[in-house]
Formats: structure tokens, C-alpha cells, sequence
């Protein structure tokens, strides 16, 4: 047995399902050991496409996403996606080819010192540089990758290493153990609970993270406090919910804002400052905050918790919730509040303009979707809008990019998405800037045999940096592009192609997509001139009291 199979049998006592990259000469060891194994290889067609892939599996698994690339430019070209899993906390193992030890003290053709270069981006990151030390290297890389808080981890495979006999074996794979919040915290945060007039819940991706959304919808209700998610926090209390505000982390002012500026206490649940900056809802850091968490609170001028719960979230929401004491305390915030919000939604239904508008491709796309099925967003104008109007039952029903928020996430992802969940409806929902990023993965979809659908808000240009650069100039500059026929795109991948021509099409031609078994590509004009229309509204925006 050499290192390279050694390190295959270690991925496999990790239980990984599936590995993606691309083949290089670098890695052709790990290569011919994964040939007898019962990882299945995914040959993507750029390495940022198998970043990606690896993301979005962790994300929806709690597992590592494995991905592979060799030296060089592979693994340069797969950074993003690193990057993207370790902001966003979705646990992902990346193992690249390298040159062989003795080619590292010289200037070698494709070398770069890659630990060096995937320290910033990853929680830890180690070369193997014997091959006995290969089962230790690959475990620790699973724990904490797979650790809250998750994130990435790089593991760096010389190719004379990887050549080389080794004797061993995997390690035993060890649990963690639950922790639990002292009782003087959990005391704390149910005193000033009980005490507070207007509290808030503010939920992240957290919460998600430790299944602990039963738990939360059950506090929040029993309680009688609103919630407002971030856009990696959907789902973890129903948007149905009489006591949902929806989702808040919008860079301009919104109705959701004006639950904040009325509330004398947030209670931030599974909340990481990077998915929604506490500068933005507590500027000037006079609002009580409680932090309840698995892990401690970052350090913020605007985010001092006057109590920190730190522990398993379910545990600790139901404790708080025992000793708490809101009885008689009504929420007239969320009821006035919510009922703005659904007016606000609501009056897009049978909106009829075309380009149809970006409110109106969402609301349609969420009355075809199922309160199961996936949507993963790209980053673009339409992730603004996909954030504000795409409402979700449960979690991990839609999937955005928001602490690096890297383009051309969304078919990769998908890819991933429908891997994991191969019985629900996955849709990609791109800008077509964010599509021709890595729209060459629709040809591994097809060869993977995943079919999903995706879906383009088409308005020949870069419409966030359109939109910033005239609320910022008054006019924009270089954001302006021509695409190819996306119809034809997809129909010379042997995929299915559609274009929308109308503001009733797209229901009916999203059903058809869904329905067929390859993927296919939905081409729909999209009206921006809504961005500035919101901006417009955000700017006149003044929060009425709700009695």
C-alpha cells in the first residue's frame, strides 16, 4: 500500500460519499486508489466548479465536502470556493497534488508554497510530508473542518509522498460530546428576556447548523417574540409564522429595519457577525443584546452581549425558556409589521410588466417550488431580491452565498444540492453574469445525471454593481455586457433550453423544466429598474409605531 491508497482508505472511514476536481499529473496517485473504492469521483470541468461542489454539500450535510485539484493553477483556481466554505461556514476538505519534496528547495515548474497560500482561507492546513503521519493529517482535518464553528481545511500531498509504501491504518473516528450553558448565563438571559418590552429575535445560520429550528419556533412562540433571520438563516422559523419578520441583512434601509430601531433587547441565536454586520441594526451599540451559541460572541463595538449562552442551542433555548416569564406581554411590532410585509409581497402576483420584474420571477418561482425543494442563489442583483422575497418553511431550502459572496456558486452548488437530495426540485437562480462563470459545470451535470433548473435574470449587464454605482454617482460605467443565445447554450449541451416571452410564461415553463429528467436552462428578462425604485422607497422610508 502506498500513501496515496492509505489516504483513500482514510477518506473512506471519514464517509465520504463523493470527491470532486479534476485529474492532474500531480494527483494521479490518489487517482488509481480511488478506482476500487466506493468514493465516487465527480470530474468537474473547472476547479472552482468542484469548490463549489464541495461547499454546498457541507453545507447541506453537516459533513465535508471533499474536493481535489492538482498543483499550480488547480489549486489556485480552487481558492474561491475554499474560501467561500470557510466564510460560510460549511465544513469542506481540500487535498491538492504537489511537486515532490525534493524538487520544493529549488524553482520548480508549477510550484507554489500552497500551505502558505491556503492559510488565510482555511481553519488549518497541513502538507503530508511522511507518509505515516497520513491517518493523523486526515482526521484532525475532519474534525475540525466538521467543528463548530465548520470551515475549510487543505491538506497538501507531495507526489513522491504519495508514491510511497506505508503501513497503517484509519483512525477511530471520535464524537463530540454536547456542551451546556452555565446556569448563571441561562439565568441572566431569562431575567432580561422577562424584563423586556420589545425583544427581538435575530436568528442566523447557527441555528441551522445545530438543528435546533424546532427549538427556536417553539421559544419565539411560546414567548411571544418576533423573529428575523439572516439570508443564511431561512427557514429555521417557518416564514408562515404569525410571529416571522422574514429576512433582514439588506445594505439599504427596509421595514424589517424598524423592528430593530423599536427593540429594547435582540436576542441573537446562532448569529455570526458575518452574515449581517451589527454596525447595520446597532450602529451606536446601545441595544441589549443576548448571544446565545455554540460558540462565544465575536468581538464588535456594536456587539457587546449583556449575556453570553454558550452551549448546545436547543438545550439552551429550552432552558431560558423555563425560566422565563412573558406572560401578558403582547407584540404589537410583529403583527403590524408582518401585515406590511405580505401587503409588500402580495402586490407582485399578477404584476403583468415585462421584462418581468424581479419580485414577480420570485414570488412565481416559490408558488412552483415545494416547502422541501432547493434553490441555491448566485450573487448578483437577484441575490438582493432572492434574500428579501424567497421565504422558506424549512432550512437549507435556500441556500445563499453571503460571507464571501463569490459568483458562479449556483450551478455548481445545484450539482451538489442534487446529489444530496435527488427526490426534491433544485433550481440554480443566476444573473447571467453568475452564469457564464461556471456555466461549463451543466455539461457534469448532465454527465452526473443530475437534473435541476436554472433559472436567469437576464439584463446583459452586472446589475448590483449597475445598481450601487448610480445610488452612489447618479450613473453608471462599465457594467455592460452581450451574452449568447442561452436557448441555444443549453440545447448544444443536450440539455433543454426555454425563454420566457411574457409575465405569465414562467410558471408554466418552470413546471415543464422541473419535469424533465436533464438539466435545463430557463432564459427570463428581468426589469432592474426595481432596484432603484427600492432604493427610491428605502431612502423616503420612516417607521411608523405600531400600537
Amino acid at each position: 500500500m502506498n500513501t496515496a491508497e492509505l489516504l483513500v482508505k482514510c477518506l473512506e472511514n471519514e464517509g465520504v460519499e463523493y470527491i470532486f476536481g479534476l485529474p492532474g499529473e500531480e494527483n494521479l496517485h490518489i487517482l488509481e486508489a480511488l478506482k476500487d473504492s466506493s468514493i465516487q469521483f465527480i470530474t468537474t470541468r473547472h476547479e472552482q466548479g468542484a469548490a463549489f461542489m464541495a461547499d454546498v454539500y457541507g453545507r447541506l450535510t453537516g459533513k465535508a465536502g471533499v474536493c481535489l485539484s492538482t498543483l499550480g493553477p488547480g489549486a489556485t483556481n480552487l481558492m474561491t470556493g475554499v474560501a467561500d466554505a470557510n466564510l460560510d461556514g460549511a465544513p469542506l476538505v481540500a487535498i491538492t497534488g504537489q511537486v515532490g519534496t525534493d524538487r520544493m528547495h529549488i524553482e520548480s515548474h508549477q510550484y507554489l508554497d500552497l500551505v502558505a497560500m491556503f492559510a488565510p482561507v482555511t481553519k488549518w492546513n497541513k502538507q503530508i510530508v511522511r507518509p505515516s503521519i497520513t491517518p493523523e493529517v486526515t482526521r484532525k482535518a475532519f474534525k475540525l473542518a466538521q467543528s463548530e464553528k465548520p470551515g475549510a481545511v487543505h491538506i497538501d500531498l507531495p507526489e513522491n509522498i504519495a508514491a510511497l509504501p506505508v503501513e497503517g491504518w484509519p483512525l477511530t473516528r471520535d464524537s463530540q460530546e454536547k456542551t451546556y450553558a452555565s446556569y448563571r448565563s441561562l439565568n441572566a438571559a431569562a431575567m432580561a428576556i422577562s424584563k423586556a418590552k420589545n425583544p427581538l429575535i435575530l436568528v442566523g445560520n447557527g441555528t441551522i447548523r445545530a438543528h435546533a429550528s424546532e427549538a427556536l419556533t417553539e421559544f419565539a412562540t411560546t414567548l411571544n417574540i418576533p423573529v428575523a433571520n439572516t439570508f443564511m438563516g431561512k427557514g429555521a422559523v417557518p416564514f408562515t409564522h404569525p410571529l416571522s419578520l422574514w429576512t433582514v441583512g439588506l445594505q439599504q434601509r427596509d421595514l424589517i429595519t424598524c423592528a430593530f430601531e423599536q427593540s429594547d433587547l435582540v436576542i441573537a441565536v446562532g448569529y455570526d457577525l458575518i452574515e449581517y454586520s451589527p454596525k447595520k441594526w446597532n450602529p451606536e451599540g446601545t441595544t441589549p443584546i443576548i448571544h446565545i451559541g455554540m460558540t462565544p460572541a465575536e468581538i464588535d463595538s456594536s456587539y457587546i452581549p449583556l449575556v453570553e449562552v454558550v452551549g448546545d442551542i436547543s438545550d439552551s433555548l429550552m432552558d431560558i425558556l423555563k425560566r422565563a416569564d412573558r406572560q401578558g406581554k403582547s407584540t404589537s411590532v410583529a403583527a403590524g409589521l408582518r401585515s406590511d410585509l405580505v401587503r409588500e409581497y402580495e402586490k407582485y402576483a399578477h404584476d403583468e410588466g415585462f421584462p418581468v420584474k424581479p419580485q414577480k420571477i420570485i414570488y412565481d418561482l416559490r408558488q412552483v417550488m415545494g416547502p422541501e425543494d432547493i434553490v441555491i442563489s448566485d450573487v448578483g442583483a437577484h441575490k438582493m431580491w432572492m434574500a428579501r422575497h424567497y421565504h422558506c418553511d424549512t432550512p437549507n431550502t435556500c441556500l445563499i452565498s453571503n460571507g464571501f459572496a463569490a459568483m458562479g456558486i449556483a450551478i455548481p452548488g445545484a450539482i451538489a444540492a442534487k446529489l444530496v437530495a435527488p427526490n426534491k426540485k433544485v433550481v440554480a437562480v443566476t444573473g447571467d453574469g453568475g452564469f457564464m462563470m461556471n456555466c461549463q459545470e451543466l455539461e457534469t451535470a448532465l454527465r452526473a445525471g443530475t437534473p435541476f433548473v436554472t433559472l436567469i435574470f437576464n439584463d446583459n449587464g452586472y446589475g448590483l454593481i449597475e445598481w450601487k454605482q448610480i445610488n452612489q454617482f447618479g450613473k453608471s460605467s462599465f457594467i455592460k455586457f452581450t451574452n449568447p443565445d442561452f436557448v441555444k447554450f443549453a440545447e448544444s449541451m443536450g440539455l433543454k433550453g426555454y425563454r420566457v416571452e411574457s409575465a405569465d410564461d414562467l410558471v408554466p415553463t418552470l413546471k415543464t423544466a422541473l419535469e424533465q429528467g436533464v438539466p435545463a436552462v430557463i432564459d427570463c428578462p428581468v426589469d432592474y429598474q426595481e432596484n432603484i425604485r427600492f432604493s427610491q422607497k428605502a431612502g423616503d422610508l420612516s417607521c411608523q409605531i405600531w400600537e
